[in-house]
């Protein structure tokens, strides 16, 4: 039996029995290999959700992952990927070492818990038709009705919504009772479908819908990485990637590889952290089975190539089926990406304060595009991207100016608006390279 020559393979792996039958699940953090990353190699036996999990799991922990190889066929899972903090260095807190290996083990969102104010709280969904004001009118909603928001996340692209809100009780900070929770979701229903009218409001009307979050557990905060995949399940369901968007950033491309069986999908895009996650639970989501993959992120760009198949076993067969999953991919890749103006904010925590800030957003021509709140404590931490209505530049120091109308909160503000690097040229590795170092490995 040879040994697997790539540097980015544990030694060990060349006894293939010893992979397949030995240890269920095993992973190694590596700091010495390399200067400027943390290697993670994941060992196991192979199951269909695994690279998902192990995915979520440095998701969670905020790392960015530089590099990546997986391969998920003859019975194992092998993957290694690269991976950074924060700031951009390796991982060298021995506690935070020791909770990869525990995190990525266990699986399934098993990494910290999004902040929360300690108090139960009951997880609804909402999709719809976007429009300029839309989501200041739901936490004003949810103020009348004395609703305290916990958490909330809301994205919007192509012109509609999807949003998670965690919402308890203002007066005891308990879950609602399902009564009131009927009460709650036929009033932001009302709110949703208040539209233009006519035929617009008829073909809105099938993505507007407001219900307990499917997937979510009621009664506690869900891990990042699960509402963030639920958004990407609710956008994917009002198809969102039907509508073109004004400005295209992804390159999706499909091939055969008619030899093994598997469609091949490469993606070429600016690089930015979680890309991996957004790209790997949609494919997984539209019910594809990822058996092989490479990752590499250079200079601000990134390349990625899956090797999939159906989960019946059969590589895409029309067309229209592989239009469908570009399109899928490309709206995945760019409904995270919002061009503009964030504004973070943090106050002491009350019901209304939330309505109180996006009512200020929205009177001085702000539409907020994206959404993340957070409870820590006492505080309220509110994370905003705004747009003007009108579509003029957002001036910062003319946001600065409405912390007078806001009251006694602090606010940071900052142009995420960035020079779109242009590839220079596709990377030097390729998934090819992995199959022909299995093959070697398992002859």
């Amino acid at each position: 039996m040879n040994r697997v020559c790539s540097p980015y393979f544990d030694p060990d792996f060349h006894n293939l029995p010893e992979r397949i039958h030995g240890p269920a699940f095993r992973v190694n953090v590596d700091n010495e290999s390399l200067e400027d990353c943390t290697i993670v190699k994941i060992d196991c036996v192979n199951k269909q959700s695994i690279l998902l999990d192990v995915v979520q799991a440095l998701t969670d922990l905020n790392l960015t992952i530089s590099k990546g190889y997986i391969s998920c066929d003859a019975g194992c899972f092998l993957d290694v990927f690269h991976v950074k903090n924060e700031l951009g260095f390796k991982v060298t807190d021995q506690r935070v070492v020791n909770y990869i290996q525990q995190a990525v083990s266990v699986g399934k969102g098993s990494s910290p818990k999004a902040a929360g104010g300690g108090g139960e709280a009951q997880a609804i969904e909402m999709t719809g038709k976007d429009r300029p004001g839309l989501f200041s009118e739901i936490s004003a909603a949810l103020a009348d009705m004395g609703c305290n928001i916990v958490e909330a996340h809301a994205w919007s692209h192509n012109a509609l919504l999807a949003c998670i809100a965690y919402i308890s009780d203002q007066s005891v900070d308990t879950p609602i009772d399902d009564r009131r929770l009927h009460a709650i979701e036929d009033h932001l229903t009302t709110v949703l479908r208040a539209t233009t009218g006519g035929a617009e409001e008829d073909s809105a009307a099938s993505h507007q819908e407001v219900k307990p979050a499917a997937g979510l557990p009621k009664g506690e905060l869900s891990s990042t990485t699960r509402v963030e995949r639920r958004l990407h399940q609710l956008m994917l369901s009002v198809r969102d990637f039907d509508s073109p968007t004004s400005s295209r950033r992804t390159s999706v491309s499909i091939e055969r590889c008619i030899e093994k069986g598997y469609s091949i999908v490469t993606i070429q895009c600016k690089d930015r952290r979680r890309l991996m996650f957004d790209t790997v639970c949609t494919l997984i989501d539209m019910q594809y089975v990822i058996f092989h993959a490479s990752v590499d992120a250079c200079r601000g760009f990134a390349y990625q190539e899956y090797f999939v198949r159906h989960a019946d076993g059969r590589a895409f067969n029309t067309e229209s089926e592989k239009d469908r999953v570009i399109k899928c991919l490309e709206a995945a890749i760019e409904r995270r990406v919002c061009e503009g103006v964030r504004v973070e904010l943090c106050a002491y925590s009350r019901v209304g304060l939330l309505s109180h800030i996006t009512r200020v957003l929205r009177e001085n021509g702000l539409a907020v595009v994206r959404a993340d709140i957070a409870t820590q404590g006492e505080k309220s931490m509110n994370a905003f991207y705004v747009r003007d209505i009108s579509g003029n530049h957002v001036d910062l120091e003319f946001i600065k100016s409405m912390k007078r109308e806001m009251g006694a909160i602090d606010l940071a503000v900052m142009d995420d608006d960035k020079v779109i690097p242009r590839p220079t040229q596709r990377p030097k590795f390729s998934i090819g390279d992995i199959f022909e170092r299995l093959s070697r490995a398992i002859k």
